[in-house]
């Protein structure tokens, strides 16, 4: 499930005031794998613990990010590998967080007043799809709430991709290395060579492919 609409209490949970909205990706930087975005919209009271979700411990996030989908509205969008090769992954990431936006502004029923983004980027810069008011946070994930209940549930939502993916590719460590350069996956990708979920687009594995 890729988004999540609000039970009947839901608009009670968030006020009467502005809405809100955090947007973060997951999956920038490994060698494998999509790119992945969320955007949250929070409940009142907000889950306590937030932080940026690389700061927080596995089971602690985990936790959050079930707490965050049943409480608050979210969206999730999934960029693949031949995308992410076609695009480049700056675009690539824009436009996750732009599937993201428009799966959660389908659950709120509305527009945001106002969208977080973390980073220095927004996507309306990038992607003629936005359409909803952005500011740029750099640092937002941890320092926004909204960014990030975003940066957990993306992060949450692309490892349970990676660990699936793991099961059909063992031979690269994903269900513990999520698809990043670690030394255990670069030396899979010397012995095995790249296989089809690895980004060709990226040099350690546009090198591979020349042996």
């Amino acid at each position: 499930m890729l988004c999540a609409t609000p039970d009947p209490k839901f608009c009670a949970r968030i006020g009467s005031g502005r809405i809100v909205a955090g947007v973060d990706e997951a999956g920038r930087g490994p060698l494998a794998g999509p790119v992945v975005a969320a955007a949250v919209v929070l409940c009142k009271p907000r889950p306590a613990g937030l932080d940026d979700s690389k700061k927080i411990v596995a089971h602690r996030r985990q936790k959050l990010d079930v707490a965050i989908r049943a409480r608050c509205a979210w969206g999730v969008g999934v960029v693949s590998v031949e995308e992410i090769d076609r695009l480049n992954i700056l675009q690539a990431s824009m436009l996750a967080m732009t599937l993201a936006m428009e799966r959660l502004a389908s659950v709120l029923g509305a527009a945001p007043d106002e969208v977080l983004v973390d980073g220095d980027h927004s996507p309306g810069r990038w992607r003629p799809e936005w359409r909803w008011p952005a500011r740029a946070v750099i640092g937002g994930d941890g320092s926004e709430p909204a960014i990030s209940a975003a940066s957990i549930v993306a992060k949450e939502h692309r490892d349970r991709l990676m660990r699936e993916a793991a099961r059909e590719h063992p031979a690269y460590g994903w269900e513990t290395n999520m698809g990043y350069g670690t030394p255990e996956h670069l030396e899979a990708l010397r012995a095995h060579g790249p296989c089809p979920l690895h980004r060709k687009s990226f040099a350690p594995v546009a090198q591979m492919e020349l042996f």
